[in-house]
């Protein structure tokens, strides 16, 4: 089992940056794939990012390729998510999540959550 906080959300004008954070504690970080998902008020959660146990691998959809990096650091048991060049449409509750020995842009595949984080990009 590994338990998850979220950390770095917060209010930023259009066009601005935010790095979240997510901090790992529990079982062995780097045995685990990681996403970065978010949900709009009244709408299901999609996913935004995810990478690979080693950090080899990442997946983006199309709505954040080029301006959402995620990245993590096995040594400090974090998983990071770098958003650029931020949106109104960007507005949401951002979750990290964690998939044991498997990573996927798939939100079913993911069995750990954290408690979430809002951003709020105003215009």
């Amino acid at each position: 089992q590994v338990q998850l906080v979220e950390s770095g959300g917060g209010l930023v004008q259009a066009g601005g940056s935010l790095r979240l954070s997510c901090a790992a504690s529990g079982r062995r970080f780097s045995d685990y794939g990681m996403g970065w998902f978010r949900q709009h008020p009244g709408k299901e959660r999609v996913t935004v990012a995810a990478i690979s146990s080693s950090g080899g691998n990442t997946y983006y959809p199309d709505s954040v390729k080029g301006r959402f990096t995620i990245s993590r650091d096995n040594a400090k048991n974090t998983v990071y998510l770098q958003m650029n060049s931020l949106k109104p449409d960007d507005t949401a509750v951002y979750y990290c999540a964690a998939s044991y020995g498997y990573w996927s842009n798939r939100i079913s595949a993911y069995t750990y959550w954290g408690q979430g984080t809002q951003v709020t990009v105003s215009s």
